[in-house]
């Protein structure tokens, strides 16, 4: 991995320089709502060879996984270089080069409980866009009440029999392994005898079917395991168990923040979809540039402003205040104000656009499943109302009725 310089001036220098030179033109002038996100892994079709150059390059130097170590495949950045490399992505209009669950959820969770083999064989084949993880956490009897998943895993002596199923699994049809909570011990009391298991998606036992939803798209699945052979060590003697044996559940509350978290921060003005990364106001102007001599619409556009200012704030303290520790339940603030917020914005330019934006495919695009799909966000990840609840229990410390 290329090294930056640790002088915050001369590291902003070198990295707009590189985003200059590697990141394609033409990603950098392609319309926002014309982007695909790369995703990476075995099945994974680039829309472009100037998409797979991008991400080839950025993870050349780790930079598709900023924070992480560099012996991880990570660059090494502190929190302030990071910040100074967003701002210069932001300036020259360069798309993230990689996305996946793995950079979101497994990585943190395996720098965390993951052994130092561990982490060197699982997480360069993320940030080099190899392997792409998805979820396995909800069941059809285990949703908010997380902990009652039934998904089991009978010790064979050298391996596991996994069966059950898991439900709301994102983009379970396109991934090459899942990490997935199963149950290890079923005499435990219900948050023990949990583990958090790594499972090849291409083994023999499992299989996935697509959930289709209202906004038309179908990013969820319901995931199989029937009698799924998992080895308990790899070829290297690498666990498939992260953290302890029936301890699971530790690294599903550790790995839950960064979830909360990052579903949270498509209420701070960052997500793309017909927004583009534009400010709300600005996306507004380009519907009728005499919208806004509405005093109520520009009342109303101008507070959900203000907010989505203060949430983006809000997360860049809470990142720093990760350094120190971690978040904790604070996660369960983020993700419920970033969602109510990202409900809200969409609310308003459905109501601007009154009958023309409930049009499937018409002069607003993809409007009427997006304003549909952020009713999903304030319900993955946890409910809005278990966020509250984890709110006024753990962080207020309200007594229960």
């Amino acid at each position: 991995m290329s090294s930056f310089s640790d002088d915050l001036d001369q590291f902003r220098s070198e990295v707009a320089a590189f985003i200059a030179e590697k990141c394609p033109q033409k990603l950098k002038v392609m319309p926002a709502d014309q982007r695909t996100i790369c995703w990476g892994g075995k099945r994974f079709t680039f829309s472009c060879d100037e998409q797979r150059i991008w991400m080839e390059n950025a993870a050349s130097v780790g930079l598709t996984a900023p924070r992480w170590p560099t012996e991880y495949g990570g660059a090494g950045l502190t929190r302030a270089q990071e910040k100074i490399f967003r701002e210069e992505m932001s300036k020259a209009r360069a798309p993230s080069p990689l996305e996946s669950f793995g950079l979101w959820m497994l990585g943190p969770a395996l720098l965390a409980f993951g052994t130092h083999e561990q982490k060197l064989k699982y997480l360069p084949d993320i940030t080099n866009g190899r392997v792409r993880w998805c979820q396995g956490y909800s069941e059809p009897g285990a949703g908010s009440d997380l902990a009652s998943v039934q998904t089991r895993a009978e010790d064979k002596g050298d391996h596991w029999v996994v069966n059950g199923s898991k439900i709301w699994t994102s983009y379970a049809d396109k991934a090459d392994w899942i990490f997935a909570l199963v149950r290890t011990d079923k005499d435990a009391p219900k948050h023990k005898g949990i583990s958090f298991m790594l499972i090849d998606m291409e083994a023999n036992g499992v299989s996935t079917k697509p959930i289709k939803l209202i906004s038309g798209a179908s990013p969820f699945c319901e995931t199989f395991f029937d009698d799924v052979m998992v080895p308990k060590t790899d070829e290297e003697g690498n666990s498939r168990i992260v953290g302890e044996l029936n301890r699971g559940w530790d690294v599903a509350k550790h790995l839950l923040t960064h979830e909360r978290e990052m579903i949270g921060g498509g209420g701070s003005g960052a997500a793309g979809g017909i927004l583009g990364g534009r400010s709300l106001g600005a996306f507004i102007d380009t519907l009728d540039e005499h919208i806004m001599d509405d005093p109520v619409i520009r009342a109303q556009t101008m507070e959900l402003e203000i907010d989505t200012l203060a949430m983006g704030m809000t997360m860049e303290r809470y990142k720093d205040m990760a350094k120190q520790g971690g978040v904790g339940h604070a996660s369960a603030m983020l993700k419920y104000s970033g969602t109510e917020l990202n409900k809200r914005r969409y609310e308003i330019l459905m109501s601007i656009t009154g009958s023309e934006g409930v049009e499937w495919k018409g002069d607003h695009g993809t409007l009427a499943p997006e304003w549909l799909r952020t009713k999903a966000n304030s319900i993955e990840g946890g409910t809005s109302e278990v966020m509250l609840d984890i709110l006024s229990k753990r962080v207020l410390e309200l007594p229960s009725s």
